[in-house]
């Protein structure tokens, strides 16, 4: 088969006195949601023919990867059970299952009790995702959400869990979470508009109408969303309303979650915090004054004159706290190093940091749902040791594991080596990099210089974790090293490593994975042209940035969901994301400076006649947040503009969305068919 050839058509827009020819303006489908050009699905279409063509040679490889990715999964798997009230909560998926089952049973003893089956759910659908899940406070409802194409449009229903019955309540197009309150009677829940916009926190009474469903709050900026849950003791509804710099937020009683909501400090750009309520006083996590965040208190009657309890450290990047009853949790990063801290009321300034074994790994509280705990489940878990769930009891100080991630297939954390390093970038700076590898690579590769994947996200302060994976082992158990770039845009290194990162320092991202690759190479653990690199998101979008950059680095690209045609989209402030992410690119519309430095890096814009190493890219038809037509007009350019003859594909998941295909076994296959691809252009398909 030939590679689809995407037909241009003449188009062209201006601002800024600038002028922009876009020939692949065709490829947005402008009655988006609904996507019925016949033109754009036929070559949607093509493309993915193209890719089952291509990827044909490669599938007895995608499922030898396929198998043995499978059988390093235990299939009939389930969580540790923890108390919520008066029962214990787990889930479980049994064995060839794609979905979990969810239950409980009685703390006194007793039968468990299957409260939601997310099979049953899903039978018959090409797609399946369970969105919220929360039992009332009495334990005698289950809310719960689920998306059914991928668009993120949930719809919620309530469960009896007394009689087993579904309520005849339905409420349609939610995107947040659902919140009990009025003692079990209602539920609080954020509607999307058709922007896919979260602009109210509503309130359902249980039995009747959504049409009367009441608005608590609204928000007036489109820019902004809004998001409600529950204060520590369960008594207060927080309500919370923000963009990625700025936030605002309000209570009200649990109970009567009409009345008047009470404002806990008028917004402020470029101020973002976040409260809980405990025993009468407001804690605040707040930049205010510090770049890495403070925490601070106030009076419930005076909730916006805050008193600072543990002040903004240049060392210590705090990132979140959790009230207890007898004693409260601080997260946050040293030295990039993720630290759980258990404080007391009485002197909060004293930190005990709870140690851990290994020098890198990633580790954080899970779920605590009660506020009398006296021990803390944790997870924890390091690029060599697997998944690991612990309980710490605060009283004596000490770990108990409680489950490690098993693997049926064989797993030995002695072959394997871990390590951090650090990279310098071209501006000086040290950049972070996690790395992992078999001891025996240089003999299975004979010699040093062997194939290494580099991935990153860079991008919304998101720290990449150096956690375990299973998949990954298929690479590095064929002679691959592993590395993970901590680069500017995550908030690895405290919040100004996130703020070097964005607006018009954006490039600083990129050029940090080039030359963290380069670095990789000067030290010794690759060669030019043996770096394959995978992103997604907006880290598909550092993919297709790089590759303009410095494409020679690369043997394979895989560039997943990838937000690529940035200027455009910012452009378009109808599109359902576009104005909440004006406070992370830029406003190109009313910037003529954001305009011009967004299309100085913008891959699609700046594809050019050059070689391009091979490269997948994948899409979600129903994608809300990294529409279809970026990946699909990229695509297209590169065909029509790059100077090699290499491999290019681009896979459109028909009926998905942003997270690809649903299912652990689907979503698992599409791995297998992405390493496929990057081992088959590595030369080492077989």
């Amino acid at each position: 088969m030939t590679p689809p050839v995407a037909e241009k058509r003449e188009h062209s827009y201006t601002h800024h006195g600038i002028t922009i020819s876009d020939p692949y303006d065709w490829l947005y489908d402008k009655s988006y949601p609904t996507v019925d050009d016949e033109d754009v699905l036929d070559y949607v279409k093509a493309e993915n023919a193209y890719f089952e063509a291509q990827m044909a040679p490669q599938a007895e490889l995608t499922e030898a990867l396929f198998t043995e990715m499978r059988a390093r999964i235990k299939e009939d798997d389930s969580t540790v059970p923890q108390r919520r009230g008066d029962f214990l909560y787990w889930s479980e998926f049994e064995e060839g299952a794609q979905y979990r089952k969810h239950y409980r049973k009685p703390v006194a003893g007793g039968e468990a009790q299957l409260i939601l089956d997310q099979n049953e759910l899903a039978e018959g659908l090409e797609y399946f995702s369970l969105g919220a899940l929360s039992v009332s406070k009495s334990g005698r409802y289950l809310a719960y959400s689920t998306d059914t194409n991928g668009s993120e449009r949930y719809t919620a229903r309530i469960k009896d869990l007394e009689t087993g019955e579904l309520l005849p309540d339905e409420i349609p197009g939610i995107r947040s979470g659902l919140t009990w309150v009025a003692n079990d009677t209602a539920l609080v829940y954020g509607p999307a508009n058709e922007n896919w916009r979260t602009l109210e926190a509503k309130l359902h009474v249980i039995g009747t109408g959504v049409d009367e469903d009441v608005t608590l709050y609204e928000e007036a900026d489109e820019s902004f969303g809004v998001g409600a849950g529950l204060s520590a003791q369960e008594d207060y509804l927080i309500i919370a309303t923000g963009d990625n710099e700025t936030s605002e937020v309000r209570f009200v009683s649990a109970d009567n979650p009409t009345g008047p909501l009470t404002l806990v400090k008028e917004r402020r750009k470029g101020v973002e915090y976040s409260v809980d309520i405990r025993e009468g006083e407001v804690w605040v996590w707040t930049n205010d004054d510090h770049i890495n965040f403070r925490l601070a208190k106030a009076d419930l009657a005076t909730p916006g004159q805050w008193e600072t309890v543990i002040a903004g450290s240049d060392e210590f990047y705090l990132t979140d706290f959790d009230l207890f009853e007898g004693f409260f949790v601080t997260e946050g990063r040293l030295n990039g190093l993720d630290q759980v801290q258990i404080r007391s009321y009485d002197a909060p300034t004293a930190a005990k940091p709870i140690a851990f074994p290994e020098t890198s790994y990633t580790a954080g509280l899970s779920n605590n749902p009660e506020y009398a705990q006296t021990k803390l489940r944790l997870s924890y878990e390091s690029m060599v040791t697997p998944d690991s769930v612990y309980d710490y009891d605060v009283a004596a100080g000490s770990l108990e594991l409680l489950k490690q991630q098993e693997i049926p297939s064989g797993y030995d954390a002695s072959q394997y080596v871990t390590e951090r390093l650090t990279i310098q970038a071209r501006d000086g700076t040290m950049v972070p990099v996690s790395i992992l590898y078999r001891k025996d690579r240089d003999e299975m590769n004979g010699g040093p210089g062997g194939p290494l994947h580099l991935y990153a996200y860079g991008a919304y302060g998101y720290a990449v974790p150096p956690g375990f994976s299973t998949t990954r082992l298929s690479l590095v158990d064929r002679g691959f090293a592993y590395a993970i770039a901590h680069i500017r845009g995550g908030d690895d290194l405290g919040r100004r490593w996130y703020l070097q990162g964005k607006m018009f320092e954006r490039t600083n991202t990129f050029n940090d994975f080039v030359d963290v690759g380069r670095g990789l190479i000067a030290k010794g653990y690759t060669v030019e042209g043996k770096v394959t690199a995978s992103g997604g998101s907006a880290g598909g979008e550092l993919m297709g940035a790089i590759v303009n950059q410095d494409p020679a680095q690369y043997g394979a690209i895989v560039a997943h969901v990838p937000f690529v045609d940035v200027l455009n989209t910012m452009l378009n402030k109808d599109l359902p994301l576009t104005p909440g992410e004006w406070q992370e690119w830029g406003n190109p519309i009313e910037s003529k400076e954001a305009f011009a430095y967004i299309l100085s890096y913008s891959p699609y814009d700046q594809v050019k006649a050059q070689d391009y190493p091979p490269m997948l890219v994948t899409a979600g038809l129903n994608d809300p947040r990294v529409t279809y037509w970026e990946p699909a007009k990229w695509v297209a350019k590169l065909r029509d503009t790059k100077t090699d003859d290499n491999v290019l594909l681009m896979k459109t998941n028909m009926g998905a969305g942003h997270g690809g295909q649903s299912g652990r076994w689907n979503s698992l296959r599409e791995t297998a068919e992405e390493f496929a691809f990057i081992l088959w252009q590595m030369g080492m398909a077989k």
